[in-house]
């Protein structure tokens, strides 16, 4: 809790204003309004004993104090506390602007918290909302900046904290959740999830499949179909729950659950399956339900042509029909399910009341009410036509598919969380114990062959019966040879002959089909909505839009019709129903997965409210849809892991800018600690030794030259880390993270705050990294302008080369000509064609400052250039050499970098040559000791060179250019008195000495002799790549060492000045 802070100087005022705006954001005063409602009351406002009127300088952080007072109801004196205050988000929020003034449990702050004056708020479940809450609106906590930074110190920018901008698509959402809120329809888990999964389940199965399915596989091998499927949907109910209660559940179903947990790759590829495993299911119950309107047409010898394209006609009137209703909206759609619930109880009840009634008529069609000698019988299997268990168990266990039926309308549902749980168990229960009712009762009182001729009775002896039929007086032994209509196997209306009342059997088909087909149909567009929305493929978007106060989605409504009349077409139920199996049995896999993988990745965010769930459970019903899906056909289970495959792939390959905070990063992050904590325990070897790199960038997009070139040895091999040192307080760590991420550039950045470069670089160097994941290579940028800045700069400069030896670090340095550094070049220039991909690196994430109705800039000669040079590394080499002068053994860096980079694509037309240093009588001998050498490192080379006139004394002419160079640098202390030279030394350390110059005169002629050579030999090389020459350090000063290193680099291709920690990094030893 922050104490109320002093008073301010008289005159001070807190400066924190919001950009753009003429007032401050965190202004204090009464409104007028408040006062003159206190006027009209005859009430003088008074202040608080103890407090100012301003209410304490803290306040003017954050709130807008309102001394309000209503002059109809308020007590005299309700209005001089000034405790009642309201957020720049409510005065902001999506009402309009309007005020809003509650007590302190409502989504407003008090300035009173505890009774003390401070603007840190008590938690409130508005912080933690999202942008676009649909149940409330999003609340700022003052950020940490607030409460802690001075009151004249502006804590954030553009009035967000802690980077919650929003972004378009949360504003328009956010406004479209306002301007319905209040009108939409939200179901109960009743009526929103236990109607809905039991009218789905209870779907044309149950009355035109099941006596079928008792017929083939007998009462035993029936109950285990059915408690098969309910074993698979009741662990995929318990997954859905432990999901589903695991955070707010929004629309989208079973595609937002699986997105949410496992991310968009399973997600995106689940969710376009599974819409269209609903709206292919919308033709399976179409289908059905036209069978049997079709079969009352025979008849009565009604058919419009004949029974396959009658069922066409009719399926597609249907069609027609259930797609008026559900674009007629959520509601009409709701009643016509309670409707079509009634119905189709009665039916239920109406069969069960009819097998306890025996009629004569009804015995020649095989049903004799309940009897032990046809339960008996019908005990047993008796496959025909080539039927089989699992051929059986597909057909029927797409009645299962409708567990998920109320879940598909999550964002319908007053309370998800609590009524996908109870809703969907409960459905599995009750019709579970329906269907296996049913088989019983069906087994028990219908024979599975009947003629429907009443002349068919047994005549003379009953000694030869072998069958239920015989012993009931009937011979329905010629149905042996095929031909019988009536009976389990032959007729899928028998439950309407058990039946009381007849046409309510049949009204209770239609009632199952209709609702199951119409939950299909309001199902499918409800995930393909969420699907389009989250943007997942390309194209897809215009199906997100939702019309009226429910957001209804018309298009995918309109595409799901096509397809659901598509199939419709086939009127084939036994080829549609194995169809949908693997699509819905897929879902099922990955939501039981799902389940296992958030348990396994242990995330503090993973807590679901609902505990009745195994992960190894989930896991076990995960492999178990796997294992039914071959079994009920092995080529649609590999056709349907193929295409869930194959979106995955793409998916993942185009990376949506979407983050969920899925168990597969929480398992990402427990792999990488788990494997970093292993890895700090393993020795270092030379063998497994790769380049680790911190890249002194600065701002990633600033020298991207300087980047990619690392980047290319780096990838897939080492780590690369871009430090960049800033003297300012600003964090935007995030932010150039994502842009390396979108560059496809493989680092981390790492940003430090620090007074200089080499303060910063002191502290990456001994901070970065983590266990044996840390850089042992400091890469930087050559200081090409070093002559024209202050040699303060050149001091840090190279006293950072010096910490990073001290500190065992190889050192990599990287010059081109034309410079790396492009952050001066303004997002408004006019750019040329060859710098169109290069745009991105300066616009990419600043185009927000760019002023496009500005006339373009055009690039200055030099600019251009510079441009050019920064993009040569992004594009593929062309063929030519990279040359490896590798003058000193330094443990092998020199020579490894250009290997690696010669392993990789861009690189792999470029040649290795060395140079080396050697005598000129024993050139032979040096280059054969060289090849062998390589040759023992597996390292493939072009040529090798051995050069014995390094040691030549350089031109005259670059003598006199080195001369000129350090001319202004030296101390010149023979000009002058002892003690001023001293204190002039003490003063300007970088100074170069008569002295030191003399004493490293051979050296200096070295650096200009290897430039004349560098220009002779590689002077047309896509790369050079040179030992560094080294400086002792305290004796060798930062000019003198800066003018060895530009001599030696000046007018040449990219080079790279490298220097091992002098410890081996390449072995032969296997």
């Amino acid at each position: 809790m922050s104490d109320q802070p002093s008073s301010p100087p008289a005159g001070h005022k807190p400066a924190l204003r919001a950009p753009g705006s003429s007032q401050s954001r965190f202004q204090v005063d009464p409104v007028a309004e408040a006062a003159a409602a206190a006027a009209a009351a005859g009430v003088a406002p008074k202040t608080p004993p103890g407090s100012r009127s301003s209410t304490g300088e803290e306040s003017k952080g954050r709130f807008r104090v309102v001394n309000f007072l209503s002059p109809s109801d308020a007590a005299p004196d309700a209005g001089v506390n000034g405790d009642t205050v309201r957020s720049e988000a409510s005065l902001h929020s999506s009402t309009g602007g309007l005020s809003h003034f509650s007590d302190t449990h409502s989504s407003t702050y008090y300035l009173r918290t505890f009774g003390h004056n401070t603007i840190d708020a008590v938690p409130n479940i508005d912080f933690y909302r999202h942008t676009a809450a649909p149940l409330g609106e999003k609340l700022l906590r003052p950020s940490l900046s607030e409460l802690h930074d001075e009151l004249d110190k502006e804590p954030f920018e553009e009035g967000f904290p802690n980077g919650e901008e929003l972004t378009a698509a949360e504003i328009i959402t956010a406004k479209e959740l306002s301007e319905s809120k209040g009108g939409t329809v939200k179901f109960g888990w009743v009526k929103g999830v236990l109607i809905r999964c039991m009218l789905n389940i209870w779907g044309v199965m149950l009355f035109i499949r099941m006596s079928w399915i008792v017929g083939q596989a007998g009462i035993a091998l029936s109950c285990a179909i059915v408690l098969m499927a309910i074993v698979v949907t009741c662990i995929t109910g318990l997954s859905t729950s432990a999901i589903a209660t695991n955070g707010f559940v929004r629309g989208g179903g079973a595609y937002y659950l699986i997105s949410r947990s496992l991310g968009p790759e399973f997600g995106g590829s689940i969710g376009l399956i599974f819409a269209f495993a609903n709206a292919v299911a919308v033709a399976m119950y179409v289908v059905g339900f036209a069978e049997t309107v079709v079969e009352l047409l025979d008849s009565i010898d009604a058919l419009m042509t004949d029974e396959i394209n009658d069922i066409r006609i009719v399926g597609t009137l249907t069609a027609v029909l259930l797609l008026g209703i559900s674009v007629a909206g959520m509601e009409w759609e709701a009643k016509a399910q309670i409707v079509l619930m009634v119905i189709l109880v009665a039916a239920i009840c109406n069969y069960f009341i009819g097998s306890f009634i025996p009629l004569k008529s009804k015995e020649p069609q095989g049903f004799f009410s309940y009897n032990a000698a046809i339960m008996m019988e019908n005990m047993g299997p008796d496959f025909r036509d080539d039927e089989t268990f699992f051929s059986v168990f597909a057909i029927f266990f797409p009645a299962a598919t409708g567990i998920l039926a109320g879940a598909n309308i999550s964002g319908d549902l007053a309370d998800p969380q609590s009524a996908i749980p109870k809703g969907t168990l409960l459905a599995i229960l009750i019709t579970g114990v329906v269907y296996i009712a049913v088989a019983i009762s069906n087994g028990s009182c219908i024979v599975r062959d009947a003629t429907g001729d009443d002349n068919d009775t047994m005549v003379g002896s009953l000694e030869n019966c072998t069958d239920a039929a015989c012993t009931l007086g009937y011979d329905f032994s010629i149905c042996k040879e095929g031909g019988c209509k009536y009976g389990l196997q032959n007729d899928f209306q028998v439950m309407s002959l058990v039946s009381g009342f007849g046409p309510l059997i049949t009204a209770g088909i239609f009632s199952a089909t209709l609702s199951s087909a119409l939950a299909s149909l309001v199902s499918a567009p409800k995930v393909f909505q969420a699907l389009c929305k989250d943007k997942i493929y390309p194209g897809m978007h215009v199906f997100a839009k939702g019309y009226g106060k429910n957001k209804e989605p018309l298009r995918a409504y309109v595409l799901t019709f096509i397809i659901g009349l598509a199939f419709i077409l086939i009127a084939e139920l036994n080829i549609i129903a194995p169809i949908i199996s693997n699509f819905f049995l897929a879902s099922y896999a990955l939501i039981n997965f799902s389940v296992f993988h958030a348990s396994l990745a242990n995330s503090p965010g993973w807590r679901p409210s609902f505990k009745y769930y195994n992960k190894w459970v989930s896991l076990a019903g995960a492999v178990l849809c796997c294992v039914v899906m071959f079994v009920i056909n092995w080529w649609a289970a590999l056709l349907t892991n193929g295409i869930v495959l194959a979106l995955y792939i793409y998916v993942s390959y185009k990376k949506p800018d979407v983050n969920w905070g899925s168990s597969t990063q929480a398992l990402m992050y427990n792999k990488a600690l788990t494997h970093s904590l292993h890895l700090t325990g393993v020795e270092d070897h030379i063998k497994n030794f790769r380049p680790q790199c911190l890249v002194m960038s600065g701002y990633p997009n600033s020298r991207p030259a300087l980047l990619y070139l690392v980047h290319a040895f780096t990838k897939n091999v080492g780590l690369m880390v871009c430090g960049h040192v800033r003297t300012d307080m600003m964090n935007e760590q995030a932010r150039y993270q994502r842009w390396l991420l979108k560059t496809r550039i493989k680092a981390f950045y790492t940003p430090v705050f620090a007074d200089d470069l080499r303060q910063g670089a002191q502290y990456l160097l001994q901070t970065t990294g983590l266990g044996r994941l840390k850089p042992n290579t400091l890469v930087f940028g050559f200081k090409n302008n070093w002559r024209d800045g202050e040699m303060k700069d050149v001091e840090t400069y190279i006293n950072t080369i010096h910490d990073a030896f001290d500190l065992q670090f190889g050192v990599v340095l990287l010059r081109l000509k034309e410079g790396l550094d492009i952050s001066h070049i303004q997002g408004g220039v006019s750019w040329p064609k060859w710098a169109n991909r290069l745009s991105l690196f300066i616009s990419d994430f600043n185009s927000a400052s760019v002023d496009t109705k500005k006339p373009p800039m055009q690039l200055s000669p030099a600019d251009e250039k510079l441009l050019a040079a920064s993009q040569q590394f992004q594009k593929k080499q062309s063929k030519g050499t990279i040359d490896v002068w590798w003058l000193f053994d330094d443990g092998g860096l020199t020579l490894l970098i250009p290997y690696l980079l010669t392993n990789k694509k861009k690189w792999r037309d470029c040649k290795i040559r060395v140079f080396i240093g050697g005598k000129i009588n024993r050139i032979d001998h040096d280059r054969r000791a060289m090849a062998a050498l390589l040759s023992k490192f597996r390292i493939d080379f072009s040529d090798i060179t051995v050069l014995g006139d390094i040691n030549i004394k350089p031109k005259k002419h670059n003598k006199k250019m080195f001369e000129e160079m350090i001319e202004p640098y030296k101390l010149k202390e023979d000009d002058m008195e002892q003690e001023a030279a001293e204190k002039l030394k003490a003063e300007e350390p970088w100074r170069i000495t008569d002295n030191e110059l003399e004493l490293y005169r051979a050296k200096s002629n070295r650096q200009i002799r290897l430039n004349e050579l560098l220009k002779e030999h590689s002077s047309t090389a896509n790369l050079i790549v040179i030992t560094m020459p080294l400086a002792r350090k305290g004796t060798v000063s930062s000019a003198l060492y800066m003018t060895w290193l530009d001599t030696l680099t000046k007018d040449l291709p990219p080079i790279l000045l490298v220097r091992g920690n002098h410890q081996s990094v390449l072995t032969f030893y296997s």
